[in-house]
């Protein structure tokens, strides 16, 4: 495993849910992704593609890919506005040595969208919290 301090490229996971939490074993993060509109989509997966290269420590985020804070600190955003006027979020943890990664990688946990200028619910975060727990509480991690 690189070091926490090595510049070898991080990859980019998925969180699946686990078949006793959710029998569908949806991909939130993949379904969010799904149903938003293309250049979103790519745009979102370019910036998770250029932190992972970076990689993260090193990235510099632009208002692109920021740390969160308060009740949301440890995660991380990726984020791009979208032709709807809406901005579009996904929420992301860093794992640098968990069992059954070959590196790094940026987890893309969930993700969400509002109105521009407008705030989330706080619902809207316990529910990414939420899903982070269950993430965080398998051994090992459920990934695609």
């Amino acid at each position: 495993m690189p070091s926490a301090g090595s510049r070898t490229p991080w990859t980019v996971r998925f969180f699946r849910r686990h078949r006793d939490d959710d029998p569908a074993e949806s991909f939130p993060g993949l379904v969010f992704l799904a149903s938003s509109p293309d250049k979103v989509r790519r745009t979102l997966l370019s910036i998770l593609q250029a932190v992972a290269t970076a990689p993260p420590p090193s990235f510099s985020g632009g208002g692109m890919w920021e740390a969160m804070h308060g009740e949301m600190a440890g995660y991380f955003e990726a984020r791009t506005h979208g032709p709807d006027h809406r901005l579009y979020r996904l929420f992301c943890l860093l794992e640098r040595e968990v069992p059954g990664l070959d590196r790094p990688a940026v987890v893309v946990i969930d993700g969400l969208s509002k109105p521009v200028g407008t705030a989330l619910a706080t619902d809207d975060y316990a529910r990414v919290r939420e899903l982070g727990e269950e993430y965080r509480g398998r051994t090992p991690r459920n990934l695609m």
